[in-house]
């Protein structure tokens, strides 16, 4: 399949920009791929689609302010960098700009000098190695003089805001690792979490740390020819226990976020079941794919042409999918990260 037959039109003024003053206050639209129809919602009706017996497994991986603003030394020049993964300790693999100025040795600082780091190496796709040093704890500085790192597509003039720390992370965020939030959990407030509980469904917690593979741009033709990047992931004994024993029970195991089904489908063992510890997500999910264990997923709307528009044409059918897409942007639905989301059944 050709990279184009995933595309669609979007108008820019419907990418959303902010949240929303309440977390739960989205819409969301439920596509139902057996009747092959669609219907308008509001998050705050999403117990309204459960089962007892379901269970939402959701990716409790928290973001970290891995965006840098600083300068080179002793140049001055501005440089912005963006944390992707550590090697080791104060050893990062990083995206930074302007890639061309930094080459091997050159010295950086951020945080009035609290925070310095030298390009050490130079990888393909723009990614540098840089070895950091500062003189109190890395975390504690990098939470000091970090940003929170917000994707491209959202376009402010003062970049991050105060108030994206705690919005561009969920609620039950706690395993600190991600460079980019597991978006399909922002909607989730206290409320609705417990009255999905109410309507006697539960919730299993499982780490992905999101990371560059998630959203690195697809760059090839043939869509079969593209390949994620393998993340970590860990499943409790616990958490796979229960994923298991709600499959053998007739209970839906509903995904929220794709990043969540990529390692719950990557978990699968020889004989069908979720294998819990700790594993790499090597699966690239695309139409075509037999899904052995996610039955419904909770999402965001995503960038056309991108692997996570081809993991949900590949749950919920190409055709199906996009016609529901095109209906969205006639609706004025808000698109990606802070954007409204699906409910696909």
């Amino acid at each position: 399949m050709h990279i184009s037959e995933f595309d669609y039109a979007l108008p820019a003024e419907l990418i959303a920009q902010e949240p929303l003053d309440r977390r739960d206050a989205s819409r969301m639209l439920v596509l139902d791929r057996d009747k092959e129809q669609w219907c308008d919602s509001q998050f705050t009706s999403l117990p309204q689609y459960l089962r007892p017996n379901d269970l939402l497994v959701i990716n409790d991986t928290q973001v970290f302010p891995a965006r840098l603003i600083g300068r080179r030394y002793p140049s001055g020049g501005r440089v912005e960098v963006l944390l992707v993964r550590e090697v080791e300790p104060l050893l990062w693999e990083a995206l930074a700009r302007p890639g061309h100025r930094l080459r091997r040795g050159t010295s950086l600082e951020f945080g009035d000098s609290r925070l310095r780091a030298e390009v050490v190496d130079i990888l393909p796709e723009g990614l540098r190695i840089l070895r950091f040093e500062c003189d109190d704890p890395f975390d504690k500085v990098l939470d000091e003089v970090g940003q929170t790192p917000l994707p491209p597509y959202i376009k402010r003039t003062v970049g991050s805001l105060p108030a994206d720390r705690e919005r561009y992370q969920t609620i039950y965020a706690q395993a600190r690792g991600a460079i980019a939030a597991p978006t399909a959990g922002l909607h989730f407030t206290q409320r609705v979490m417990d009255e999905v509980i109410a309507r006697g469904a539960k919730f299993v917690e499982i780490t992905l740390h999101v990371g560059y593979g998630t959203f690195e741009p697809v760059r090839v033709e043939n869509v079969q020819e593209h390949s994620v990047a393998r993340e970590r992931f860990q499943i409790s004994a616990a958490a796979a226990e229960t994923i298991n024993d709600t499959r053998a029970q007739g209970g839906r195991v509903i995904a929220v976020g794709t990043t969540t089904t990529r390692a719950i489908e990557s978990s699968v063992n020889a004989t069908g079941q979720v294998e819990p510890g700790e594993q790499m997500a090597g699966l690239t999910i695309q139409p075509g794919y037999q899904f052995r264990i996610v039955d419904a997923l909770v999402t965001n709307f995503h960038l056309p042409r991108s692997s996570l528009l081809l993991l949900v044409c590949a749950f919920a059918g190409r055709n199906l999918l996009l016609d529901s897409y095109r209906h969205a942007v006639e609706a004025r639905y808000r698109f990606y990260s802070y954007g409204d989301c699906m409910l696909i059944i």
